[in-house]
């Protein structure tokens, strides 16, 4: 049987919690996904314009085998330094990867691009990113803000030379019951959206994501009676490093590096569900996966189901960021464009 978890969050994975902060006037924020102690990291860039921060140690060829947070930044490559503000908070509470004596917090991170949004960017010599981390940071806890919250403060979705409407962060969860022997697994993603393409069917305000949709989550709205498609647009206007999606899959299960990887491969595959087009030369899109380790898998087919469902929880994440996203100025909100019937 599979089904939500309680809360539908990235959080139902116990041990997790995240926290955003945001800028208003600047329109940008961050979100950290901070875990109550170190977790197996795995990484998959597929996005031709990425935004990363000590991704490469993720590889499963490399010594360090767990990270103590992860950072979504808007902000582009300003938004790294967000991670520099979870890196002092983790390092002031002693938390960190251990050589002799010194304590170093292993936090990765990667960004989106909100810079043309019509905010307040003009901050000076120094970025306000670095504060908004270690403010996000404390605002960590089981239960978070969706839609204009944190990365997904500034996200769009599409281009202002084309259609544009409002991103944001979404979040969705499955808990897996295998059998009456073994505890139940969950499975769960977090997503800050802010795609090049879109995630509406053409001349529909239905979802790319709607067959994977539970309880009505992003509107259950479905195609009308009699709904004719004008046809499948193959021209969108885009600029390199204009965009990005990013995802963070945690799960319970106990997970390898090189495990972690397989299922950050297979959850790439939720976001070409949710949005077309996806991975393009313009996006930087990312695909994080943390794992706690509290229950084994019982052999490849195991980890096979885990990579499905971190695929179907991403799609699910994306739709609902969407979904929950409010007005932002100019830029309209799928609920504003698309009201509840």
């Amino acid at each position: 049987m599979i089904r939500p978890g309680p809360s539908n969050l990235l959080t139902d994975v116990r041990g997790i919690k995240v926290g955003s902060a945001e800028d208003h006037g600047m329109r940008s924020g961050v979100t950290v996904i901070l875990p109550d102690a170190p977790v197996v990291c795995a990484v998959d860039v597929r996005g031709g314009a990425p935004g990363t921060r000590e991704t490469d140690l993720a590889d499963p060829t490399c010594l360090v085998d767990r990270v103590d947070a992860v950072v979504l930044a808007g902000g582009s490559a300003f938004g790294l330094d967000a991670a520099s503000g979870v890196v002092d908070w983790l390092k002031a509470k002693g938390r960190g990867f251990r050589v002799d004596s010194a304590v170093v917090p292993i936090v990765p991170a990667a960004i989106l691009f909100d810079l043309l949004n019509g905010g307040d960017k003009d901050w000076g010599h120094r970025t306000p990113y670095r504060a908004l981390g270690a403010e996000a940071c404390s605002d960590a806890a089981e239960r978070f803000r969706l839609g204009n919250a944190g990365a997904g403060l500034g996200a769009t979705v599409g281009h202002p030379a084309g259609t544009q409407i409002k991103g944001g962060l979404g979040s969705a969860s499955f808990v897996i019951h295998c059998t009456s022997a073994r505890p139940p697994i969950t499975v769960a993603a977090l997503a800050a959206v802010n795609p090049v393409g879109s995630v509406l069917l053409p001349g529909s305000g239905v979802f790319w994501a709607w067959p994977f949709e539970q309880a009505g989550e992003f509107g259950a709205r479905r195609l009308e009676p009699g709904f004719v498609s004008p046809g499948i647009d193959d021209h969108f206007p885009g600029e390199v490093g204009g965009n990005t999606t990013l995802v963070v899959i945690a799960t319970d299960a106990a997970l390898s590096k090189a495990e972690a990887k397989r299922v950050a491969i297979m959850a790439q595959d939720g976001i070409a569900r949710a949005i077309r087009p996806a991975h393009t030369p313009f996006d930087g899109d990312t695909v994080f996966v943390l794992a706690t380790g509290a229950y084994p898998l019982d052999g490849p087919a195991s980890l096979a189901r885990v990579g499905m469902l971190a695929a179907d929880a991403t799609t699910r994440a994306i739709a609902r960021g969407v979904y929950e996203a409010d007005d932002l100025d100019h830029i309209r909100s799928y609920r504003s464009l698309h009201p509840d019937r």
